[in-house]
């Protein structure tokens, strides 16, 4: 079957499909194509809710990985983005992202995440999380931190990375959100490039 994303697929698939298995599996393109039309129809009526109520989603969705869901989902969810002082506490106080741990004895291992924020928020963060370190996600400061993470291997590396990124993601939403700034994906890459630059030229 061909790689392609999941609203084209059941435009895609049956080209691939041998003629033998038709019977089976029409029916069921079918009933994928009809749920995809539905989904992009609630997606239409979204864009119009944001764009005619919540202007500041506009400035979210700059970031790769936020669709009109989740930008609406987490400005909803905040309410007011100055009820946090800094832009950290949203991702380890308010939506839950932060990894819980078992501080008994002198022991201190990392456990799963704990679960006292937003739930729908918070499985929004973590699938926009994984489109950025997925297939189809770009070369951006996010993807490179998450990368890094799963790099280190270990049990559930990619689940950790994943978290990583999603904890990321709240916090630079919420910083776009009070400094209106326009997202910069290679923001930490080009700033470390600059500092290299700068230091190579006052040491030459």
């Amino acid at each position: 079957m061909p790689r392609c994303p999941a609203r084209s697929f059941h435009k895609k698939a049956p080209s691939h499909i041998p003629e033998a298995l038709w019977p089976a599996l029409g029916p069921i393109l079918e009933q994928i194509g009809s749920l995809t039309e539905r989904i992009c129809e609630y997606d239409r009526k979204l864009e119009t809710i944001s764009k005619e109520h919540y202007p500041e989603t506009d400035l979210l969705r700059h970031v790769e990985g936020i669709g009109p869901l989740t930008a609406l989902t987490f400005v909803l969810t905040l309410e007011d983005p100055h009820r946090f002082e800094k832009s950290r506490s949203v991702g380890a106080y308010s939506l839950g992202l932060v990894p819980a741990r078992d501080q008994s004895g002198v022991s201190d291992p990392q456990k799963r995440i704990c679960k006292e924020g937003d739930e729908m928020l918070r499985k929004l963060l973590v699938s926009s999380a994984h489109y950025v370190l997925g297939p189809f996600g770009s070369d951006l400061d996010l993807r490179r931190h998450g990368e890094k993470i799963a790099s280190g291997g270990g049990k559930n590396s990619k689940k950790r990375a994943a978290v990583a990124v999603a904890r990321k993601l709240s916090v630079l939403l919420h910083t776009l959100w009070i400094s209106g700034e326009i997202y910069d994906p290679l923001y930490n890459t080009h700033r470390r490039q600059k500092q290299q630059q700068q230091q190579q030229q006052g040491a030459a």
